[in-house]
């Protein structure tokens, strides 16, 4: 198969059958210098249209590395640009398919400047029009910068590079040695990539994807027939909570979920569910993940990193700007505690704090097991927003565990009297009753039960307008 045959091929295993329409096919690039005028540049190395996922208007563009190795020229960029344009006045997401050498060096000034124009169409596109992009090939250097501007980001496992510089250039570095380029770094360390998998498995997903995400941020809510009782109970919702990527299947219409960066930050899942036919976002404490056999392969004792932080975050504000309502399953004790993780703690969870505090959306929270001190208040707590908030009977709410809050108020008591300030300290502090009683939970639920109250909420929240400060922007 060919390359160009490859980069349409793409597309059309993409879009619904017979949907994609081009756009810009006879444009070639203008440049003469290094002999380009002999070079045939047939559509500048990159197929641009139009056509349909699931129904869904998508904007799509797809880089041919069989012309001058998919690099960005002038012309290259004025179509992606295009596309940008008509997709932002449509209210539909633009979607990339990555196969480039990166900037064309024949062109110089004018492929510097062409970045620049990418760069600056999907900032007016961050928060009005989804963009997803899918990495095939080579994706670096300035071409990494406006990867990693999508809002979601695949890469085929095999093939696909995503480096701002390459592995064998990193002073004291080699491919051989850790290939940061790949999908494997860019998924579990660094959370670039969302997904990584077969070309196949890649364009399945982003069909997903594209079908459970709203295509702009119109506000306007796009609800399916759900034809799940939206009644039913979950019987084995509280022993699989520990993992809510298991547990969510549960709650969710027809068992519904999308995870997002499911190899990154595993002590936080987020995830795309369906409750009553309406997409809602969920950000999700883990405690254990377990594997397809149903074995405990991770344990992280309900504490979060600052990566944990920072990808909740994201996902967080992704949702708010695309009107998307975010349910929180907490079970939270505090914050991972060693030297690495010390140095960006405080900014991460501050940052997590503002996104969750920020957004207006309809914001419930569900505490499951344990909510303890600063880092429950950041989770989605009464405190810093959540409209509704939902525990579940035998939950502990309070700002420490109560044996090591009595070891502080009984300091040099004796053990018998730890033990016995222990006890009461559970009884007057910790208690979820206590908790309900100060009007910090608003409802007491059996874990069996919680669908059914998760969605009456959010049904109640519907029209909810939530009234902020005038101001441009904020700055955490």
């Amino acid at each position: 198969m060919s390359t160009t045959s490859q980069a349409r091929q793409r597309i059309t295993s993409l879009l619904d059958e017979n949907s994609f329409v081009e756009i810009g096919a006879r444009v070639t690039a203008r440049n003469t210098d290094f002999n380009l005028k002999q070079t045939q540049t047939p559509s500048d190395g990159v197929i641009t249209g139009y056509g349909v996922i699931g129904g869904n208007l998508v904007y799509v563009y797809s880089q041919d590395a069989s012309v001058l190795n998919g690099s960005v020229g002038e012309m290259h960029a004025k179509k992606i640009v295009n596309l940008y344009d008509m997709a932002i006045k449509m209210g539909a997401p633009v979607i990339g398919l990555i196969e480039s050498s990166g900037m064309r060096l024949q062109e110089a000034t004018d492929a510097l400047n062409a970045f620049g124009e990418i760069y600056l169409s999907q900032t007016f596109a961050s928060g009005v029009i989804p963009q997803i992009n899918a990495i095939f090939g080579n994706c670096g250097g300035a071409l990494a910068i406006s990867s990693s501007m999508a809002d979601f980001t695949f890469m085929e496992e095999k093939n696909a590079k995503l480096f701002v510089t390459a592995p064998n250039c990193i002073d004291g570095n080699s491919a051989e040695k850790c290939d940061t380029s790949d999908a494997s770094f860019q998924t579990k360390e660094t959370g670039n990539v969302d997904f990584a998998g077969s070309e196949e498995d890649v364009l399945n997903s982003i069909r997903e994807l594209v079908c459970i995400i709203p295509g702009n941020n119109a506000g306007e809510y796009d609800f399916e027939e759900c034809e799940d009782d939206l009644n039913r109970t979950c019987p084995s919702l509280e022993a699989s909570i520990d993992d809510p990527a298991v547990a969510l299947t549960q709650i969710s219409d027809n068992a519904v979920v999308f995870e997002t960066k499911r190899e990154y930050a595993k002590e936080v899942v987020t995830a795309f569910i369906k409750l009553n036919g309406a997409t809602v976002g969920v950000v999700a404490s883990r405690n254990v993940l377990y594997d397809e056999n149903g074995e405990a392969v991770e344990k992280f004792d309900s504490l979060i990193s600052a990566n944990g932080c920072e990808k909740a975050a994201e996902f967080v504000n992704f949702c708010d700007a695309f009107e998307i309502p975010i349910l929180t399953m907490t079970n939270i004790k505090g914050f991972k505690t060693c030297k690495c993780n010390e140095k960006r703690i405080a900014k991460a969870a501050a940052k997590l704090t503002y996104a969750f505090a920020n957004a207006s959306v309809p914001k419930v929270n569900v505490i499951t097991k344990q909510a303890f001190g600063s880092a429950y208040v950041m989770f989605n707590s009464k405190a810093i927003g959540a409209d509704i908030t939902i525990a579940w009977p035998n939950a502990t709410i309070g700002a420490m565990e109560s044996k090591l809050a009595a070891q502080i108020i009984c300091d040099a008591q004796g053990s018998d009297a730890i033990s016995e300030c222990a006890k009461e300290y559970d009884s007057l502090q910790n208690n979820v009753e206590s908790a309900a009683r100060r009007g910090y939970v608003d409802e007491i639920v059996e874990s069996a039960d919680t669908r059914k109250y998760v969605i009456g909420a959010f049904e109640m929240l519907y029209t909810k307008y939530d009234a902020v400060p005038d101001k441009k922007h904020g700055t955490v």
